[in-house]
């Protein structure tokens, strides 16, 4: 798209719209989408997630114990689709068909499954093969796709063909919608045609906190990336330099981690439905009260974190005017709901999945609102400048990978690919620490004598997120790419 004379947000559009062909597990035409940019004299965000059905509502999932994460119980309104046209409508250069045209081909034409990509559709196809359209979508012969065969989906070209063609309101108020809406009412579904057609993305100011020099944006809520700042603003108060010893580093970011998950789960939800606002959450007297409470030598108990599955995708693009795209797209867990509606090859999100049962929480379940969402591209400014994008995927790790990688370039100034390279931590379920296989082993001996309980993973784990990156430099960029995933830097 840079070639055909577009800009970062046509390239954005035109990767995230193949990506839903070429890495169903992650994404597709029934997920959500949030997006930040510098336009060239502000950053701003697009909220391209949608809301519960009107009619749900608590009585609804009063016989479980905790909200569905498979089939159309856990379906809510996709946002993905809208996101692409309202960013292309008011950033976009290109013709928005025009942009669809790779998508469209590689689903036509088919392409050869990666070896990552092969081994996460196994994993869910396994698990997900009995949920209403999954296996006549995604189980060519009654199994997954191996590495290397090709994979063909028309039925999803049909639809991107058709979502080209009308700028996406098909998806919402055409052909596309009528089959959702049909497959929605035989399985006793709630998704409603005014629920479909009356989705909007929402454009809005996103949240900023400073670290090291560097302006850090994130999406509001209901997203996490107050999560982000919350953490970085307690790291503020250490020095984490490169003259730092690095187990005092990883403790230190860890507790400061914990803390910001024990404010996002407690408070966060849709805007409207928050007790605490932002703005108290990151008041830099409350961080550095935070802060104090850190004991460099000794773990200390916060709150644990869940640990959902993870099924998102994330993407940059920048061009030579200057415009900076961070952008993510997801499904919520692989292949999201499993259900896939015939003849459309649209796969369902299951962000409903995302509410909490716990009737006085602020994120609780109610009809027309939007869940605690996990997935936050960030966006990093310097003097004034975009400076860089960054995303990391997967779940509750997109914000403790953002940490640590923000960490490496402005405490250590390493460069983009050293940073994402660096081995991660990652709090899990029950507030231990697992390590990347490849981290030092005075890290984990040194983060157990603090008092953590790490447990170390094995070589090729992917729980430690997929990052890519790009970073500004002089007159051009350098790009980086997490070397677990399939992605790449491209420069054009």
């Amino acid at each position: 798209m840079l070639e055909q004379g577009g800009n970062a947000v046509d390239a954005a559009i035109a990767a995230a719209a193949a990506l839903t062909v070429v890495e169903p597990v992650m994404n597709g035409l029934g997920g959500d989408a949030q997006v930040l940019l510098w336009d060239g004299a502000d950053v701003v965000g697009l909220n391209g997630c949608g809301k519960l059905p009107a009619a749900w509502s608590a009585q609804r999932f009063s016989q479980h114990a905790r909200m569905p994460d498979l089939g159309w119980e856990s379906v809510i309104v996709p946002g993905a689709v809208a996101a692409w046209a309202d960013l292309s409508a008011r950033y976009g250069r290109l013709p928005f068909d025009a942009l669809l045209v790779p998508a469209i081909r590689y689903a036509h034409d088919g392409f050869l499954v990666s070896p990552v990509i092969a081994r996460q559709w196994k994993i869910h196809a396994d698990r997900l093969k009995e949920q209403p359209g999954f296996a006549a979508a995604f189980m060519p012969g009654g199994r997954a796709p191996k590495a290397g065969e090709r994979f063909r989906f028309p039925a999803l070209g049909r639809s991107l063909e058709r979502i080209a063609a009308t700028r996406g309101r098909d998806f919402y108020e055409g052909e596309i919608a009528a089959a959702v809406l049909a497959d929605a009412v035989r399985h006793g579904a709630a998704v409603s045609a005014d629920d479909l057609a009356g989705h909007r993305s929402e454009w809005l100011s996103p949240l900023a906190g400073r670290y090291r020099g560097l302006d850090v944006y994130q999406m509001p809520p209901p997203a996490q990336g107050l999560a982000v700042l919350s953490a970085l603003g307690i790291m503020q108060h250490f020095d984490l330099g490169p003259g730092q010893d690095a187990v005092l580093r990883a403790h230190v970011q860890i507790e400061a981690m914990k803390m910001a998950f024990s404010d996002v789960y407690a408070h966060v939800a849709d805007a409207a439905w928050m007790r605490d606002q932002p703005s108290a959450l990151l008041d830099p007297e409350y961080l550095r009260s935070r802060a104090c409470h850190i004991d460099p030598a000794r773990a200390a108990a916060h709150a644990p974190c869940p640990l959902p599955r993870h099924a998102t995708v994330y993407l940059a693009a920048a061009d030579r005017d200057g415009m900076v795209v961070s952008f993510i797209q997801s499904n919520y867990h692989g292949f999201g709901s499993g259900v896939v509606v015939p003849g459309t090859g649209v796969s369902l999100h299951n962000r409903g999945s995302g509410f909490t049962l716990e009737a006085d929480h602020p994120n609780s379940v109610a009809g027309g609102k939007k869940p605690f969402h996990t997935t936050v591209p960030a966006l990093l400014m310097r003097e004034g400048r975009p400076w860089g994008a960054l995303g990391v995927v997967g779940a509750d790790m997109q914000p403790q990978g953002q940490v640590q990688i923000i960490s490496a370039l402005a405490d250590l100034d390493s460069n983009p690919q050293a940073a994402l390279d660096m081995p991660r931590w990652r709090i899990d379920q029950e507030g231990g620490i697992r390590l990347e296989a490849a981290a030092a082993s005075q890290i984990g001996e040194g983060l157990m004598a603090r008092g953590h309980r790490v447990v170390r993973m094995p070589p090729g784990n992917i729980d430690f997120g997929g990052a890519q990156c790009i970073i500004r430099v002089g007159d051009g960029y350098a790009g980086a790419s997490d070397g677990s995933r399939d992605g790449s830097a491209v420069g054009t």
